[in-house]
């Protein structure tokens, strides 16, 4: 049987605080794929405004921006529907160009809340991944007290 936490690497990278509602600007921290082949980025959606124009899109850089800029990633960009309450979208990106990825938020006219973004990196060169998060794993549990 397989596990997912034993394949799979779990990264909060905009937390709900940082996606208040409001119509700035929000860029995650960097996410490091290095070992990993491939990454997805959950994107949850909260309440967003009539009339919001919001979109995202994914970065990279080689180095987290230290010589290297973030650069666009081409065809990356996502448009948040101003009726997509409560909802998620993804990117799901197979062997980046680069080591660093970030994903920016562009939110204008009206309210647009981003609820967090999870990465999660896998196809890992060897397992089991180790984990940054915390949490347990249970197989055919009993009925009971939890």
């Amino acid at each position: 049987m397989q596990r997912l936490f034993e394949y799979a690497k779990t990264v909060l990278c905009v937390t709900t605080a940082a996606g208040a509602a409001g119509t700035s600007t929000i860029t995650s921290t960097a996410v490091d794929t290095a070992e990993f082949a491939a990454v997805r980025f959950l994107v949850a959606i909260g309440p967003v405004v009539a009339g919001a124009v919001t979109s995202f899109k994914l970065q990279q850089s080689d180095d987290d921006g230290v010589a290297d800029g973030y650069s666009d990633l081409a065809g990356t960009s996502q448009t948040i529907a101003d009726d997509a309450d409560n909802t998620h979208q993804y990117i799901d990106v197979l062997r980046p160009g680069k080591r660093y990825l970030k994903i920016v938020f562009s939110r204008a006219t009206q309210n647009a809340t981003i609820g967090s973004v999870i990465a999660e990196l896998y196809d890992h060169h060897t397992l089991p991944v180790t984990q940054t998060a915390t949490g347990e794993t249970f197989i055919s549990p009993a009925e009971g007290t939890a």
